[in-house]
C-alpha cells in the first residue's frame, strides 16, 4: 500500500517510522520488502519513488533510538552556559560518558573498515561495544535494558551477513562439475563466513519467532538442493536464543573443538582452549572492557555491591560449566586411541545397513542433498550439538534455512500468506483440515529465504529410493492397515490431502509434480513451491486442467473409492469450501491489495484475476449443490489425463518420478 497507493502512503509512513526506530529487525524487513516490490524503472524522470526514498532513509541509519549519550548532550550542552543561569558542574559520570562516547565512536570507525571483509574475522562486527561491557552484561543478568551510546552502524552487520549468503546463491550456478563440485564450493564459502561468527546477526526467516544470534553454520550438513538450472542450498545454523537481538551480549568465539565423540563418527577435532583461561578471560572482560575504554557507570557511586555479587555469580557459573566440560574431556577417551573389537564393528555396520532410516539416507549421486534432508530432525540436532563447542550453552538452538537466488519468491510469499489465512479460518471453525504453511522472506525481486519443512520427503524420492507405491511406503513406515499408527497416519493424510485440494482449486495452483509434494513423518501431505498460482502456469500453457491433483495412489492410501475414509475426504473438501466462502473477504482483500500496481505474473489478467477467485467460492450455490460440485471435481481430478501427461512430461524432462 505504501508503494502503490499514494493517498495511503502518508498515513502509513509515521507507523513505519516508529516501528523502524524501535526495531532493527523490523527496519530490515521493510528494506527487503521495499527492495523486492518497488522499482524506479517505470519512472520517466530522475525522481526517485517513495519506496526507494524510504529504503534509503532506513539504510542511512537515521531511524534509530536516541542513545543515553545523545540525551546527555542535549541535557548538558558543551557550549558555555548563559550568564543569567547557574553553570552546570560536570560530574564524573558526565565526563566518563563523553570519554566512552568518543572511544566507542573511534572503535566503530575502525571496525567499519572491516565490515564485509570475510578475511578480517570481523566482517559482521559493527564495532559497537556497548552491550558487551561490564554494565551491559550485568544489565542482561538483571533483565535491564542497555542503550547503545556509540555511533556504530545499527543495520550494516546483518546487511553484510545476508548479502554474503546471497552471493553464494548467485555464485553456485556458475560452478561447473555438477552438484558435487557445487557442494564443495558451498562448504568452502561457509568456512569463510564461519571465521566471522559469532556475531550480532540473525536469520530473518526465524527472528520474529525465535530472537537469536548466529553462532556457527554447520559446514558438513550444508547441501545444494536438486534443481535443474538454479542452485538453491540449505544451511543448518547454530544459534543462541536471546531476549533481545539488539541488546543481548554476543557470546565469545570458541575454538572448533569436540567434547566427546564416538569412534564411528567421522568428525574433525581441534585443540580446546583451557577452561581456566576461559574463566579468567571472562572475569577480565567483566571488570575491564576489551578495548580498554572507560564506561560511564564504572565508578563507586553507581556500581553497587549487588552488581559485584551478580558479576561474581556469573563468573563462578561459567567456571563451573567449564570445569564440567574439562572433566568430561578427561574422562572421555580420544577416538584415535579407542580399541573396538572387530566383531562389534561388524554388528554395528550390519545394524546400520538394515535400519530403514539408513536405507532412506543412502547417497544419491544425482541428488546429494537427499541424504542430508532424509535424516530425522532430532537426530541431526543431537549430532550437531554433540560436535559443537557451543552445544553446552543453555539456549543453544539449531535452525535451518533454504536460500534461493534467481527465482521470484514474491508469489510464493503471497501464497504463504493465503495458506496461513485459510489454516486459521479452518482452525477457528474447528475443522480437521490441516495445512503446513512455511515462512518466506523476500530479499529482492529474485532472491529470498525459505523455511524448510522438517522431517519430510518428496513423493519423487519415495519412488526413486524405495521403489514402492505410496501405500506400500505407508505400510513400511506406519505398520499394517489395522494398526493404531497406520490409522493415525491415514487420517493425517486424508485431512491434509483434502486441505491442499481446496487450496489448489481456489488458488489454481499448478506445477503439481511429485517433486513439489512432500510426505512428513506423521503421514501429512504437504505441497511446496507455489510459483504458479491464480492466472499463471508453467510456460503459460494451462496444461494442468484438473481442479486439483488426486491420483489413484492417494485414493489407495485412503482405502479405495468405496471406503469410509474416501467419503470422509470428500466431506472435508466440502466443509473447507464452506468455511472459506464464509470468510472469503479476507482473501479477496489481500489479493486486491497485492494486485494494485503489481507486475507479478499471477496478476497478468488484472481485475479479472480477483473476479475469477471470487467466482470459485460459488456464492450462489446451496450446500447441496456445492456437495454435488465437490463430487464432480473429485471425479474429474482422479487420474486426470492432463495430470498423468504432466507427470510423464516431468519424468522425461527432469527425471521426476
Amino acid at each position: 500500500m505504501y508503494i502503490h497507493i499514494p493517498e495511503l502512503a502518508t498515513l502509513i509512513f509515521p507507523y513505519l517510522k516508529q516501528r523502524c526506530i524501535k526495531s532493527a529487525e523490523f527496519s530490515l524487513q521493510v528494506v527487503w520488502l521495499l527492495k523486492s516490490y518497488s522499482s524506479d524503472a517505470h519512472l520517466t524522470s530522475k525522481k526517485k519513488s517513495d519506496g526507494t526514498k524510504l529504503k534509503t532513509l532506513i539504510l542511512s541509519d537515521k531511524l534509530r533510538p536516541r542513545s543515553f549519550h545523545d540525551r546527555e548532550v542535549v541535557k548538558h550542552p558543551l557550549t558555555a552556559p548563559s550568564p543569567n543561569k547557574k553553570a552546570h558542574q560536570r560530574s564524573q559520570s558526565d565526563a566518563s560518558a563523553l570519554i566512552v562516547g568518543q572511544a566507542s565512536a573511534e572503535a566503530a570507525e575502525n571496525s567499519s573498515t572491516c565490515l564485509g571483509d570475510l578475511r578480517s574475522g570481523r566482517a559482521f562486527n559493527t564495532g559497537c561495544t556497548c552491550f558487551n561491557t561490564h554494565r551491559g552484561m550485568v544489565n542482561n543478568l538483571k533483565g535491564r535494558q542497555t542503550s547503545c551510546i556509540c555511533s556504530a552502524p545499527r543495520l550494516e552487520g546483518e546487511v553484510q551477513f545476508v548479502d554474503k549468503l546471497l552471493a553464494i546463491g548467485h555464485l553456485l550456478p556458475e560452478v561447473s562439475g555438477g552438484k558435487e563440485a557445487q557442494a564443495i564450493r558451498l562448504r568452502a564459502e561457509i568456512d569463510q563466513i564461519n571465521l566471522n561468527l559469532p556475531a550480532r546477526v540473525w536469520l530473518p526467516i526465524h527472528s520474529s519467532s525465535i530472537p537469536h544470534h548466529v553462532l556457527h553454520i554447520s559446514t558438513a550438513f550444508s547441501a545444494v538442493l536438486n534443481s535443474k538450472d538454479k542452485a538453491p542450498f540449505i544451511l543448518y545454523v547454530e544459534v543462541l536464543e536471546v531476549d533481545n537481538i539488539e541488546t543481548s551480549p554476543v557470546p565469545q568465539k570458541m575454538l572448533n573443538a569436540l567434547r566427546s565423540t564416538k569412534s564411528e563418527e567421522n568428525l574433525l577435532t581441534n585443540e580446546r582452549p583451557s577452561p581456566s583461561n576461559t574463566s579468567q578471560n571472562l572475569a577480565t572482560m567483566l571488570h575491564s572492557n576489551s578495548m580498554g575504554m572507560l564506561y560511564p557507570y564504572d565508578n563507586d557511586d553507581c556500581w553497587t555491591q549487588e552488581d559485584d555479587e551478580i558479576s561474581q555469580q556469573y563468573v563462578n557459573k561459567m567456571k563451573t560449566d567449564r570445569d564440567t566440560i574439562s572433566q568430561i574431556s578427561l574422562e572421555s577417551s580420544d577416538s584415535r586411541d579407542m580399541m573396538v573389537a572387530a566383531g562389534d564393528i561388524r554388528r554395528r555396520l550390519s545394524s546400520a545397513f538394515s535400519d530403514p532410516r539408513t536405507l532412506a539416507r543412502r547417497r544419491d549421486p544425482e541428488d546429494p542433498s537427499a541424504n542430508v534432508l532424509s535424516e530425522p530432525w532430532m537426530d541431526k540436532v543431537q549430532r550437531i550439538r554433540d560436535s559443537s563447542p557451543y552445544g553446552r550453552l543453555a539456549n543453544w538452538r539449531l535452525l535451518s534455512v533454504i536460500i534461493k537466488c534467481g527465482d521470484d519468491l514474491r508469489q510464493e510469499m503471497l501464497a504463504a500468506q493465503m495458506l496461513e489465512m485459510l489454516q486459521n479460518t479452518w482452525k477457528d471453525e474447528k475443522l480437521a483440515l490441516r495445512l503446513r504453511p512455511y515462512k518466506i522472506v523476500c530479499l529482492s525481486a529474485d532472491s529470498g529465504f525459505i523455511e524448510p519443512v522438517l522431517n519430510s520427503v518428496s513423493l519423487h524420492q519415495i519412488k526413486k529410493q524405495h521403489q514402492m507405491s505410496l501405500l506400500e511406503y505407508f505400510h513400511a513406515n506406519f505398520g499394517p492397515p489395522n494398526s493404531e499408527e497406520f490409522l493415525e497416519a491415514q487420517q493425517n493424510f486424508v485431512a491434509s490431502c483434502a486441505a491442499y485440494c481446496v487450496v489448489c482449486y481456489l488458488l489454481q495452483v499448478k506445477d503439481r509434480h511429485n517433486g513439489n509434494i512432500l510426505l512428513d513423518d506423521k503421514g501429512h501431505l504437504i505441497h511446496i513451491d507455489f510459483g504458479f498460482i491464480l492466472s499463471t502456469s508453467p510456460r503459460n500453457l494451462g496444461f494442468e486442467t484438473s481442479p486439483f491433483k488426486l491420483t489413484q495412489e492417494f485414493v489407495d492410501v485412503m482405502g479405495g473409492e468405496e471406503s469410509d475414509m474416501f467419503r470422509y475426504f470428500k466431506l472435508l473438501i466440502l466443509q473447507g469450501l464452506l468455511a472459506a466462502r464464509k470468510h472469503m473477504d479476507n482473501l479477496l482483500i489481500l489479493v486486491e491489495i497485492m494486485r494494485s500496481g503489481s507486475q507479478l505474473p499471477c496478476f497478468k489478467s488484472g481485475a479479472a484475476t480477483v473476479q475469477a477467485l471470487k467466482n470459485r467460492f460459488h456464492l450462489t450455490l446451496t450446500e447441496e449443490k456445492l456437495e454435488r460440485l465437490v463430487d464432480k471435481m473429485v471425479c474429474n481430478s482422479l487420474d486426470s489425463l492432463s495430470t498423468n501427461l504432466y507427470d510423464r512430461y516431468q519424468y522425461i524432462t527432469n527425471g521426476i518420478l
